[in-house]
Formats: structure tokens, C-alpha cells, sequence
């Protein structure tokens, strides 16, 4: 089985792109959903977020739900809001955001090479999130939300992509949070071919987002399997909806972090603790970090700048990350939080909020402290998933967000 292959994409007819097109299902809860949705009868979030739809109050996980999107997209075919394309391609995407752009490959990847880590995996995934994305693609028969995938330059492949973008998008259009996607079919047979070959040869690839999505289509895929006593391997089910960005073009944001209390210390104690394992110093200023090693904490009204001393970093590729570093030598031994998951006394703040986003959650009482955090780098990034490693919870935020519905891939 080839590790990417083309196929042909569920998208919005051309007149209706920007009325159906929506941010990803998990950077909106439901009341921020409903709000975005409300006058927008074709908005994507009907099919990713249909409970929006039903009764306020409905579990989001709830029966109604899934059969309510299956509905919900049966009623967008029916009406032409979207159609499949006549023939399997692969299509370049291109985002904007302010100066940043990247173009990546819309494809279907491997479920089989997803199972075999050869597309590499560097976070830990929660039952019940996959539970959700499993009902709904066997709800909808459809993945429709895709995976985020990044791999290491490759010179012939951004040749093929920078030709493709050089003629008329298919889709230019700008979402209500600013970001630019424009799209581009790739028809050409011998660009495809290309394409599968340099994929093929790749030994990585790598997740940057998506690892619910991801998992979620590999139990349907072994469900369908068994179920399937003709089962080839060239089935739709096999493979599912990603980009891929190469990593040169990926831009990640700092995931700062959020304490509500000191443990029990006064400030003054705390940040004697925090002195022992960090250089300390106040700043006049918000404190942003330039390197790795150095944080922005902000307690009090007082911003300070912290160094972690140096014989507190380790070699190995997990325990040496700016988001570890912090757990280990100070959220964990001073505040007392051994498990980020599940412990409600800390929070993540992506940095597209910036640093304002920190203050205000400190200044309102909610939180005692804030840590602003220097971003994790996609070479640390691979370094993990290369050691089968796990990153600790919410180490990368990704800008921009793909957009939901702009092409979905049916099973």
C-alpha cells in the first residue's frame, strides 16, 4: 500500500465555500459553536458540531448527536451545497495569516502505516475523544475533519506544489478569523505519480494534530476489515483525510500554562522555591521567551523572567523540552501537580491569546500564577516521535488552524 494516495473530495460547491467552511470541531465548545453557526445555515459546524442543532443542554456524545450530522450532511448533498469531485487527485492547500504562508498536499494516508508508526505519533490520546471521533465517522461514512501531518523538506515536492499554486485556486477564501486558505487541484498524472513516489520513499512522517482523529480512523478501519469477508486493502477505509505540511513551512505558538493556587505558599515563600532552580528576576515588563530554558511568570502583578540552571536539564528528548522542564522543576516538586491531564488546578492558554491572554486569567483572581513558555521546536518534535517517545499534555499549539469542510474524504 502506497503511504499517501489521491482520491476523490467531498467539498463545497465554489459559490458556497465560504458559507460552509468552519474552524476545527475541538477549538470551539458548543456555546462558541452555536454563536458562530447562528444565520449560517450551510456552516460545517452543523455536520462537526451538530448538537448545536438539538435541544440546549444535549450530551454532545449523545445517540442524537451523531444521527443529527449524518442528517445534517445528507441535507447539504441533496441540496448541492457539496459534491465529490469525478476523479481521485490530490489538491494543494495554501494558508495566510498575517506574513506567514505555508502550502501543503491534501491526501489520504495509510491507515496500515499509522498502525506501524512509520506516520509517527508523539502524543498520548484520551478513550472517550476517540470514542466520539469513532461514532462520528461511522456515523457520517465520512472523515471529515483532517489530520495534521508534517514532513521533512523535500525539494521535488515542493516543486510540484509551488507549479500547482502558481495557476488559479479552486478556492480563495478568507474565514471570519482573518486566516486565507486557498486550494489548488493537482490533476496532472505525472505530478501525481511524483508526488506517491517521493511519499513512498519517505521512512517518517510525522503527526503535528490529529492523534484522536487518526486513532479514530484506524479502529474503524479494523472494524470495517473484519467485517468485510472481500476485503482488499484498497478500500476507502484504509486511509485517511490529512494534510501535510513540510516542516520547514510549520509554524507552532507557545502553550503557556496557568496555575489557580501556590500549594499552600505565600508568594514570598514560592518564589524562594522557584529561586532554587531558576535564575529569578523581576521585569518591568510582560516577559516573552527568546530561547529555550527561559520563561515568563507572572504573579501578583509582577512579571519575572526565569533561567532554568543548567545542570537541571537533561539529555534525553522528552525530558530536555521547555514544557517538561517546567513540570519537573517546578510545577510538580513546588506547585503539586504530578498529573496535567486530570488535575483541575492547571490550565493551558494557547499563544495566539499572547501574553495579555495570561494576565487577565491572573488578574481576575481565577489563577494565582502564569507561565509563558518558549515554543517547542518541529525538530524536538521529530526527535520524540523518532524515540517513540510521548510528549507531556499540550506542548504545541499550531498556527493556523486548518479549516473544517473544505475537503472531506468518504468511506
Amino acid at each position: 500500500m502506497p503511504l499517501i494516495r489521491p482520491f476523490a473530495g467531498l467539498r463545497p460547491r465554489a459559490e458556497h465555500t465560504e458559507a460552509v467552511i468552519a474552524p476545527p470541531y475541538d477549538v470551539l465548545n458548543s456555546k462558541e459553536a452555536k454563536e458562530r453557526a447562528e444565520g449560517k445555515p450551510w456552516s460545517f459546524l452543523h455536520i462537526s458540531k451538530p448538537e448545536i442543532d438539538l435541544p440546549a443542554g444535549t450530551d454532545p456524545f449523545a445517540p442524537e448527536v451523531y444521527a443529527k450530522a449524518k442528517e445534517n450532511l445528507d441535507t447539504m448533498l441533496a441540496e448541492n451545497i457539496l459534491a465529490s469531485d469525478d476523479k481521485a487527485v490530490y489538491y494543494v492547500y495554501e494558508l495566510h495569516m498575517g506574513e506567514h504562508r505555508q502550502t501543503g498536499l491534501v491526501a489520504a494516508a495509510s491507515v496500515p502505516d499509522y498502525d506501524t508508526n512509520r506516520i509517527r505519533k508523539h502524543e498520548f490520546t484520551r478513550p472517550d475523544k476517540e470514542d466520539d471521533r469513532v461514532r462520528q465517522i461511522d456515523a457520517l461514512s465520512a472523515q471529515t475533519g483532517p489530520v495534521f501531518l508534517t514532513y521533512k523538506h523535500d525539494a521535488d515536492v515542493q516543486a510540484v506544489l509551488d507549479k500547482v499554486a502558481e495557476g488559479k485556486a479552486a478556492v480563495d477564501v478568507t474565514a471570519d478569523d482573518g486566516i486565507r486558505h486557498l486550494l489548488w487541484l493537482m490533476e496532472d498524472d505525472a505530478d501525481i505519480a511524483l508526488i506517491s513516489e517521493r511519499f513512498d520513499a519517505m521512512p517518517s512522517i510525522y503527526i503535528a494534530d490529529g492523534h484522536h482523529r487518526s486513532a479514530a480512523a484506524s479502529r474503524v478501519a479494523a472494524t470495517r476489515k473484519q467485517a468485510n469477508a472481500n476485503h482488499t486493502g484498497e478500500e476507502p477505509y484504509n486511509y485517511f483525510l490529512s494534510v501535510l505540511f513540510p516542516d520547514t513551512q510549520m509554524k507552532i505558538l507557545d502553550y503557556n500554562r496557568v496555575v489557580a493556587d501556590l500549594n499552600g505558599l505565600e508568594p514570598s515563600d514560592f518564589l524562594a522555591k522557584v529561586a532554587e532552580r531558576f535564575d529569578l528576576e523581576s521585569s518591568a515588563v510582560a516577559v516573552k521567551p527568546t530561547q529555550t530554558g527561559e520563561y515568563g511568570m507572572y504573579l501578583s502583578g509582577q512579571w519575572y523572567k526565569l533561567n532554568i540552571h543548567p545542570e537541571n536539564i537533561p539529555t534525553d528528548p522528552v525530558g530536555r523540552l521547555d514544557v517538561s522542564l517546567l513540570a519537573d522543576s517546578l510545577i510538580d516538586p513546588i506547585l503539586g501537580i504530578s498529573d496535567p491531564r486530570r488535575d483541575k488546578r492547571i490550565d493551558f492558554v494557547g499563544g495566539i491569546r499572547g501574553l495579555e491572554g495570561l494576565e487577565k486569567r491572573v488578574d481576575s483572581g481565577e489563577m494565582s500564577v502564569a507561565f509563558a513558555l518558549f515554543p517547542t521546536s518541529m525538530a524536538d518534535l521529530m526527535s520524540v516521535a523518532d524515540a517513540d517517545e510521548i510528549m507531556p499534555p499540550k506542548s504545541t499549539w499550531f498556527e493556523p488552524k486548518l479549516a473544517d469542510g473544505l475537503v472531506s474524504h468518504q468511506l
